[in-house]
């Protein structure tokens, strides 16, 4: 499954449906860069939920609506409705456990 791009126009459309794991990042973010490939793998394999980025440059209101304040800021939302966020890098494996535990 592709990773998918949101802005603050179809944010609310991307995120309805489902679980979906939510990426607030910065092109100059260091660990969002490190995150970036991890996201990458995980969208390359068969899992019950979808990833979709927001850039927080290009969507500050979007960004502010949710409360973040520093980046990467990974959010689970589950039909449209936000479950569970951590901010920082994470391994692969303790990503998948906790999106799938939430």
């Amino acid at each position: 499954m592709a990773i998918i791009y949101a802005t603050e126009e179809n944010f609310d459309d991307k995120v309805k449906d489902g679980k979906v794991l939510v990426d607030f990042y910065a092109d100059w973010c260091g660990p969002c860069r490190m995150l970036g490939p991890v996201l990458e793998e995980i969208a390359g394999e068969d899992h019950d939920f979808q990833i979709v980025k927001v850039n927080v440059d290009e969507n500050q209101p979007l960004a502010q609506k949710f409360g973040v304040r520093g980046i990467p800021t990974i959010m689970i939302m589950k039909d449209g409705e936000q479950v569970a966020n951590k901010a920082g890098f994470m391994p692969k494996d303790a990503l998948l456990d906790w999106v799938n535990n939430a």
